[in-house]
């Protein structure tokens, strides 16, 4: 073994976790959602979205590595072997963060994602009520869907959170690595982390059907063993919660599908369109105070999206949930962006930024500024009428 590879925990001083610890308290300070380190640049952090430098000082080669040891200890030698490594560090009482350590051409670098002790909620996300009743469901499958750091790990801890409060059931999560952590409450919850305590998604969920559960939380679906295993879970009888790194709802049934074969496609058309219950997908977008918050698509099963999987038409699905808000709760992304600029939470520049079809997005909200207007104004004739009502100049 390469001698700057050896570890000999007492010869550690720790300075550089006292130096991390400061940039992550830094973070916490300025609510930023990630601190990235890399060997041979400066300390950066991600606050609102955006990556700003937290200090000049740069992190040398051999600083980066010091960290790295400190960090890990005894696992120092399994990041040698395998070049990047999942864990968890805690801060203190209120903060812990997901840290993923990896080589790079210049040395390590660590990224590290705050999370909150305090488990989010539904009202605190401020999720389409829907949601809600995605929680009460006995059986079938739920997704939550977007980019990387877009929450999606957020709104299944305020999932798993209100079942945990609201209904007795053993909760079983799988989780690379466990993030969020509860307590049981009117729920069993078990949670398994792959490393520590599972060898792969596959295999702890084929593990999970054993163990009696109720509700099973998949951290993610990254292989066609864990999507047929999960649905398999969800067909038996029990509540499977899971992601996708997909945009919207179509791309994301158009994905499950697409990792089976041709000769597949009917069995697992007819298996998708009976267990898909729900899929939430969201996008973060920037408020006009400065902060962000989600525009989320909704998806709720019904009959004519079960039909749409079945036929394979999953261009209309667009449409069936843009119909379908006022009767089943769906709706699609640029419904929700009109809705957070209607509240007056969005610009309409940002709105536009992240429309599905800015043409169409467009459209809506200029029909809904020329209708606020007239509404206004409708408001204010009524006013004048008034005031002539009471100083009795009506004729």
């Amino acid at each position: 073994m390469n001698k700057k590879y050896d570890i000999d925990i007492d010869e550690l001083t720790f300075e550089m976790t006292k130096k991390l610890k400061f940039y992550l308290a830094k973070l916490v300070e300025h609510k930023g959602s990630d601190l990235h380190i890399k060997s041979g640049s400066n300390i950066r952090g991600r606050v609102n979205g955006r990556i700003l430098s937290m200090s000049k000082e740069i992190i040398s080669y051999e600083d980066s590595l010091i960290l790295a040891k400190e960090l890990l200890r005894t696992r120092f030698q399994e990041l040698i072997d395998k070049k990047n490594l999942d864990f968890t560090f805690k801060l203190n009482e209120d903060y812990r963060f997901r840290v993923n350590i990896f080589f790079q051409v210049d040395g390590v670098s660590a990224v590290f994602r705050a999370i909150p002790t305090s488990l989010p909620t539904i009202e605190s996300l401020q999720l389409p009520e829907v949601v809600r009743s995605f929680c009460n469901l006995q059986r079938g499958l739920v997704l939550v869907t977007g980019p990387t750091g877009s929450g999606k790990t957020t709104t299944l801890a305020a999932m798993i959170n209100y079942i945990n409060k609201e209904h007795p059931k053993h909760i079983i999560t799988i989780e690379d690595p466990v993030e969020f952590v509860y307590k049981d409450d009117k729920s069993i919850v078990n949670q398994r982390a792959i490393g520590q305590d599972a060898l792969s998604f596959a295999d702890s969920l084929r593990a999970a059907l054993r163990e009696d559960p109720d509700v099973i939380l998949v951290g993610e679906m990254r292989d066609l063993e864990t999507i047929e295993t999960a649905m398999h879970a969800a067909e038996t009888g029990h509540l499977v919660l899971s992601t996708l790194h997909t945009v919207d709802a179509k791309e994301t049934i158009g994905r499950i599908l697409g990792m089976f074969t041709g000769n597949e496609q009917n069995r697992i058309k007819m298996s998708l369109s009976s267990t898909l219950q729900g899929i939430v997908s969201q996008r973060l977008v920037r408020t006009i105070n400065g902060g962000r918050t989600a525009a989320v698509e909704v998806l709720v099963k019904n009959s004519r999206i079960e039909n749409l999987i079945l036929e394979g038409r999953d261009g209309e699905i667009a449409d069936s949930l843009k119909e379908g808000k006022d009767v089943y709760k769906c709706q699609t992304f640029d419904q929700s962006l009109l809705d957070l600029y209607a509240s007056n939470k969005i610009s309409e520049e940002e709105a536009l930024q992240n429309a599905t079809s800015r043409n169409d997005l467009l459209m809506d909200i200029d029909y809904y500024n020329a209708d606020t207007s007239r509404k206004e104004r409708n408001d204010e004739n009524k006013n004048v009428n008034i005031d002539r009502d009471i100083i009795g100049l009506k004729k």
